[in-house]
């Protein structure tokens, strides 16, 4: 098949906007070796569409223009949270990656875990804290925390890129990440540290889609670290360990829960699982549908690691999109 015409939407509203033109780029970069024709579609701070840096309208059952594979590569809100998705359907134009519900369920950390331990999926201890819970009833929310242990981590509900996200060590610092969280987002969830090893899943495809070798997360300041931001966006902050030094059968473990959590998300085209691992204990801890695309990032080096090149694995999710605008098109609304 010939190369596609591809808009690759890139930058966003959220905080994670420098991270997603990052991911913009290597996409291109990518998609053009693979044998398409990829432009930019960069989305302001301010919210506005710009190709070459001229603003553009976009109006629905109008397509995107010209584009016949939309691939936004936006994290966050208004990007990965089922918005832009929205967005692309009524456009009518095919798009990389999950669909309306799936995106906004996976966005949202608490829906995500309560919707996978209604499914019996394995998980760390969390409680969900609403801003206005905080305000009117502190000491009965921070004495219901209590119960998790410590350390605990601290989140917004719906970022990504461990934006926000502080490691309370004592219980004092326990007030103050949750301020922190509600900087961001209204509703924050706390989670149980979890012992044992990081380890991160890539997955690929629609119906029927495969798992990579999973990966381990080796922090470069040691035992004391942990995941944070720096530690994913630094060159060096982190190894990559391919496969990850569990045994087979548990690696086999990771790959087959990082299917069922995708298929059970309603997921689509792409999406990093990440678990925590210890002896023969597996936990899902979350799943993103738009991971990370920079040189630094893990769900290309996970595929790169299982046989599938960066330029392939575009190649693929460009037809994923355009086999799933098939199928739902086959289907009366």
């Amino acid at each position: 098949m010939s190369g596609r015409r591809v808009a690759v939407l890139g930058g966003g509203r959220s905080s994670e906007h420098e991270v997603s033109l990052a991911s913009a780029a290597s996409v291109l970069d990518g998609l053009r070796e693979a044998g398409h024709a990829p432009f930019a579609i960069e989305i302001g701070r301010d919210g506005v569409w710009r190709r070459d840096g001229a603003e553009i309208t976009v109006a629905p059952g109008r397509g995107l223009d010209g584009a016949e594979v939309a691939f936004p590569v936006l994290h966050g809100p208004f990007g990965e949270d089922g918005t832009l998705q929205g967005l692309l359907e009524c456009l009518d134009v095919p798009y990389v990656g999950a669909g309306v519900l799936a995106s906004a369920l996976c966005m949202d950390k608490v829906v995500f875990k309560e919707l996978m331990a209604r499914a019996g999926v394995p998980q760390v201890a969390y409680r969900a804290v609403r801003e206005e819970q905080l305000r009117g009833e502190a000491d009965a929310v921070l004495a219901g925390l209590s119960e998790l242990g410590l350390p605990v981590f601290v989140k917004p509900c719906r970022l990504g890129s461990s934006v926000g996200i502080v490691r309370v060590l004592r219980k004092d610092e326990l007030r103050p990440a949750l301020e922190t969280a509600f900087e961001h987002d209204p509703l924050a969830i706390v989670e149980a540290a979890a012992p044992g090893l990081e380890i991160e899943c890539s997955v690929l495809g629609n119906h029927d889609p495969i798992a990579s070798q999973p990966g381990e997360i080796a922090l470069t300041a040691g035992a004391d670290g942990w995941y944070d931001y720096e530690a994913k966006y630094t060159p060096g902050g982190m190894e990559l360990i391919v496969p990850a030094r569990l045994p087979e059968h548990v690696r086999e473990r990771v790959r087959e829960l990082a299917v069922g959590t995708f298929k059970q998300a309603g997921c689509a085209g792409l999406a990093r699982v990440d678990f925590f691992v210890e002896g023969e204990v597996v936990l899902v801890n979350e799943l993103n549908t738009m991971p990370g695309f920079t040189s630094t990032s893990v769900f290309g080096k996970l595929l790169g690691a299982s046989g599938i090149p960066y330029p392939e694995a575009l190649d693929r999710l460009v037809h994923l999109a355009l086999e799933r605008y098939d199928d739902e098109r086959r289907h009366r609304f």
